[in-house]
């Protein structure tokens, strides 16, 4: 079977390094998977994914002019399909959710918190302005 850009092989681990591993393919060929296409996670140690001589399933993303090969098992892994084809609704949407209120009274109600929070903010500035950080009793 020859090695081929997009195909799924099984390999087995031959070398660990801080950048990555690799990986014996068939035929006797030998690959790398960079650190960053061993998991969908975040890997700090490679060696907490992968141990020598372990049996990995890879995808052949590249193949240079010089014959390395690179290789993923992230991208070789099947993701699960997604349950909904809804968008997720976010954590502030959920909260200000109010399906009774019209658009007309949904406007008002963001209209009139803007300004509180508008009022607010004023007069956090002026409390802050009052001495410019300085005591202004003892510079005078």
């Amino acid at each position: 079977m020859p090695v081929e850009i997009g195909k799924v092989v099984e390999g087995t681990v031959t070398g660990i390094t801080n950048f990555g591993a690799f990986i014996q393919l068939p035929q006797g060929k030998t690959g790398l998977c960079h650190i960053s296409e061993v998991a969908d996670d975040y890997v700090k140690d490679i060696r907490t994914y992968l141990k020598e001589q372990q049996k990995v399933m890879v995808k052949i993303i590249a193949i240079d002019g010089n014959g390395k090969i690179s290789l993923s098992i992230r991208q070789a892994q099947e993701k699960p399909p997604k349950k909904s084809h809804q968008p997720a609704q976010l954590d502030w949407q959920k909260k200000n959710a109010e399906p009774s209120l019209s658009f007309e009274d949904k406007l008002s109600k963001f209209l009139k918190d803007s300004d509180e929070k508008h009022q607010q903010l004023k007069k956090n500035m002026r409390d802050t302005r009052r001495g410019n950080g300085f005591n202004s009793k003892k510079d005078a």
